[in-house]
């Protein structure tokens, strides 16, 4: 009789064992001589509390690719860190009254412990946190460096502005117009910021999107429009009437008022449709009339209130204000056209000017239709007649035919657009360039919590950097959070702030605005590789030999920003002299992108979020247990603490152990797609570790080494050994090309055949005995406790953890039969199992002689038996 599998004594002591014999820990470039190197890692996470089961999907994913590179001979660097510094424990701290930094290191202390119980591969040697100033001292050397080679540089900004917060937001922070965190409508400040000049770099990273190769195609493309580089041209057209507020100048002096207005077009072939020219709401013309006229002063601060975020600009409704303002076309002097301020026109791209050309563009379409501005169509679609065409809702954005555009009358799309530069050249109106819609990346943010920049402002000296050698520029902990008083308590602390100037030794003032957090996660991949360094980042040979990382596990939300900025700063830290060349300025060679753990969502009567557990189902129906009252089931959602739908880490370990979770998460839909968590595919996961453990136990003999030869067996015997050699086959490829349910499902299968084999005779006890073994090994970096306890129960010494990767002998891998399914007039009516290649008259009689199929042929006529060899059978029959 087999015992039953205790997941809360057996797990504990596998991982005191790991941990006692240092498994996990990366060896050193001398120590791994002869060993390939293997970085893997996972987005490391924010300490906000406490890990739920949702979070703990792309932590398994990165830990089954470093469990199976160590099986298979590498020398594995598999770390963890926190992404420490951000304004969600200053937020705690005002709540709650404690600081930030007893808050962020209780959470990391309670989150570690909760990785630890998942059994995660991790060498914890190298564990970091980026509100260390051991870790931000070589944040801000880098800084300085940076600054050095201009790289960073001050400018004043358009930027969000949260007012409760009171702190600068980025774009992704603006939620419908407010605050990420506080709620608040956002508003758009001009500040002075510190700004990174990641448009040094603007082609290098766009041209080698092309070269990495296994990044998704999607966040290629996501990268590739973010930076959004185009090519087009400048237009300058005149100011043909202006109201007669705006100023005059004495010759020879610049007068932005009534100077020619600076348009960017990709599309200068339109030109001939041209309706209107669109200003942003903080263009200087705008800004100038706004002083006369209240009426465009509302609408600029209208549109101040929206924030910045493209994504909420581009959702409001289309709005404007005629400036009053005429210009010339530069086709045609006598043509004048209306100058509109308009919402939807950036500042941050292009010269924060548009032509509308109205049938070509849809935002141009719904502007001029809401306002009645005329237009006419230019762009005729193949297929159309030009007497009849007409644009009414839907612009034609496509390529065609030029018409209605005099000399550009019959030329292509492409060839009007060079035509038309051509000729805006040679008339002294415009000239050929190449945009980016890519910004430089502003980085002050005014909180405490954050790294500080080292930098001094003098009045004498201007801004200047803090001297190398007094770094870190360390917070002082002596700060106070009131909600009474929001916005940075560095501002407002007595002393911190103030310091005498390192160059004329004046009294001078710190920079009081902290890094953006992106800036922390930028490099950190890159001190994993030598975390304990106190006088560099990073060793350069170190970090030559780690990087770049080879395997990089994420989620989706991160696929511009946070990657983008840590390939600028790859760069910058080679171009520093921080770092050698590593493939090409690439940080990460290899990228997935999971899918997220889903679950459902309820409702008490009253609207209040409930947690799974409690609730529960009865009579068919769920209630909530501490009333008895029916529950309302929401949508199937991401896990998030927010809405309760969250399935606690430590309780369903508890319940059922780290190995179900980690099997579960990996099992049920491909690992780029969302899982749905339901209960019972929680009970199928545990029903399967017992089935494992029942198998493994019942044996009761050892399994047979690799090395041990087979004896003579039986047909049944010798089926269970190859269809094993072929799971390590599948599973080894399927672990390769990230298909982790694929290698799920081949598991289940080998442990059906394995139950199927009865016989205690000396072939099948070896058959069985190989079966479990490789069953132990291919499943140890899916649920490596599980595996490490059949292991040692089929008697080998050492940990499966470490023994090398089986591999499959090529004869009882490979196939001699195939499964080919029998379609009848085109639906799957069985299956046959037929020799490979065999003769089509055979699988024909096969096919027709199945006792799946033959009730289908009742009463029928067969017309017709196709038959793709070792593919499928397909029967016509009427």
């Amino acid at each position: 009789m087999s015992s039953r599998y205790n997941h809360r004594e057996v797990e504990p002591k596998w991982r005191e064992r790991w941990a006692a014999s240092g498994i996990d820990r990366a060896l050193t470039p001398a120590e791994a001589q002869g060993k390939k190197k293997a970085y893997v890692l996972e987005m490391f996470p924010y300490p906000s509390g406490r890990i739920h089961v949702g979070h703990s999907r792309n932590y398994t994913m990165g830990d089954v690719i470093a469990r199976f590179r160590r099986a298979n001979g590498y020398n594995v660097l598999h770390p963890m860190g926190w992404d420490a510094f951000g304004l969600p424990a200053e937020n705690a701290a005002m709540e709650r009254g404690i600081h930030p930094k007893g808050w962020t290191y209780d959470n990391i202390a309670a989150m570690r412990e909760q990785l630890k119980l998942l059994g995660l591969a991790i060498d914890w040697s190298r564990e970091i946190a980026t509100c260390d100033p051991a870790y931000y001292k070589h944040q801000q050397a880098m800084f300085l460096a940076f600054w050095k080679n201009d790289l960073v540089y001050r400018k004043k900004q358009k930027v969000n502005w949260d007012p409760v917060d009171m702190t600068v937001l980025a774009n992704e922070q603006v939620v419908d117009g407010k605050g990420w965190r506080s709620g608040a409508t956002v508003e758009t400040r001009e500040l002075e910021q510190w700004v990174f000049r990641v448009t040094a770099y603007a082609d290098d990273l766009l041209d080698a999107l092309t070269k990495l190769n296994k990044w998704p195609d999607k966040v290629r493309l996501m990268q590739s429009n973010w930076i959004g580089k185009s090519q087009g041209a400048k237009i300058w057209w005149d100011i043909a009437s202006a109201p007669d507020f705006l100023p005059t100048s004495p010759a020879g002096e610049p007068n932005h008022a009534r100077d020619p207005i600076e348009v960017y077009t990709t599309r200068p072939d339109t030109l001939f449709g041209a309706s209107f020219l669109a200003l942003a709401p903080d263009h200087p013309l705008t800004k100038a009339i706004a002083e006369h006229r209240p009426d465009v002063a509302a609408f600029v601060a209208e549109c101040a209130a929206l924030g910045t975020s493209e994504a909420d600009i581009e959702k409001a409704e289309k709005k404007g204000v005629d400036l009053g303002v005429r210009v010339k076309h530069p086709f045609d002097p006598s043509w004048e056209l209306p100058v509109w301020a308009a919402n939807f026109v950036l500042s941050s791209y292009g010269t924060g000017a548009i032509f509308g050309s109205p049938a070509g563009d849809q935002r141009d379409l719904d502007f001029a239709n809401k306002y009645k501005l005329p237009f006419k169509p230019v762009v005729l679609p193949p297929g159309q007649d030009a007497a009849t065409y007409a644009v009414t809702k839907d612009a034609y954005t496509d390529d065609g035919v030029i018409y209605n555009s005099h000399f550009l009358d019959g030329l292509s799309t492409r060839d009007a657009i060079n035509r038309a530069i051509e000729e805006l050249v040679k008339l002294g109106k415009g000239e050929a360039t190449t945009q980016y819609r890519l910004r430089d990346w502003g980085v002050s943010r005014q909180r405490y919590w954050g790294c500080p920049i080292p930098a001094i402002h003098c009045a004498k000296c201007g801004v200047v950097p803090v001297p190398e050698k007094d770094l870190p520029v360390q917070l002082p902990e002596d700060v106070t959070f009131d909600k009474d008083k929001p916005g940075n308590p560095l501002d407002r602390h007595p002393t911190w702030k103030h310091v005498k100037c390192p160059s004329c030794g004046g009294a001078a003032q710190r920079e009081t605005d902290t890094l953006d957090t992106f800036v922390d996660s930028s490099w950190y991949f890159a001190r994993f590789t030598d975390p304990t360094n106190t006088e560099a980042p990073f060793d350069k040979k170190l970090a030559s030999y780690w990087l770049p990382v080879d395997q990089y596990v994420g989620g989706i939300e991160h696929a511009v920003l946070h990657l983008l900025y840590s390939r600028f700063f790859t760069r910058a830290m080679r171009d520093c002299g921080f770092l050698d060349d590593v493939s090409d300025g690439e940080p990460f060679a290899s990228l997935f992108t999971q899918g997220m753990v889903v679950h459902e969502t309820y409702k008490s009567a009253s609207g209040a979020w409930l947690l799974p557990e409690d609730t529960d189902v009865k009579d068919g129906k769920r209630i909530e247990l501490k009333t008895g009252a029916p529950v309302n089931v929401g949508a199937i959602e991401k896990m998030s603490k927010s809405k309760k739908n969250v399935v606690d880490l430590d309780a369903f370990i508890q319940d059922f152990g780290a190995d179900v979770a980690r099997w579960f998460v990996l099992s049920d839909s491909p690992p780029e797609r969302d899982v749905e968590w339901t209960a019972s595919g929680v009970k199928g996961a545990w029903n399967f570790v017992q089935r494992v453990w029942t198998l493994v136990d019942g044996h009761g003999n050892p399994a047979p080494k690799p090395s041990e030869a087979a004896p003579a067996m039986e047909p049944e015997a010798y089926a269970l050994r190859q269809l094993a050699h072929r799971a390590i086959q599948s599973v080894t490829d399927d672990i390769e090309n990230f298909r982790f349910n694929v290698a799920v499902a081949r598991s289940y299968e080998l442990v059906n055949a394995i139950a199927k084999l009865k016989s205690e005779d000396g072939g099948s006890v070896f058959a069985r005995g190989e079966a479990l073994r490789i069953l132990a090994q291919l499943i140890s970096p899916f649920m490596p406790h599980l595996a490490e306890e059949c292991w040692e129960k089929l008697g080998f010494l050492g940990f499966a953890a470490t023994a090398p990767w089986p591999v499959a002998d090529p004869e009882l891998a490979a196939r001699t039969s195939v499964t080919l399914p029998i379609q009848v007039n085109g639906k799957k009516r069985a299956e046959i199992e037929a020799p490979k290649g065999a003769a089509e008259a055979d699988v024909r009689e096969l096919a027709l002689q199945h006792e799946a199929v033959k009730p289908f042929l009742e009463g029928v006529t067969v017309r017709k038996v196709i038959v793709v060899t070792d593919r499928i059978v397909n029967i016509v029959a009427n």
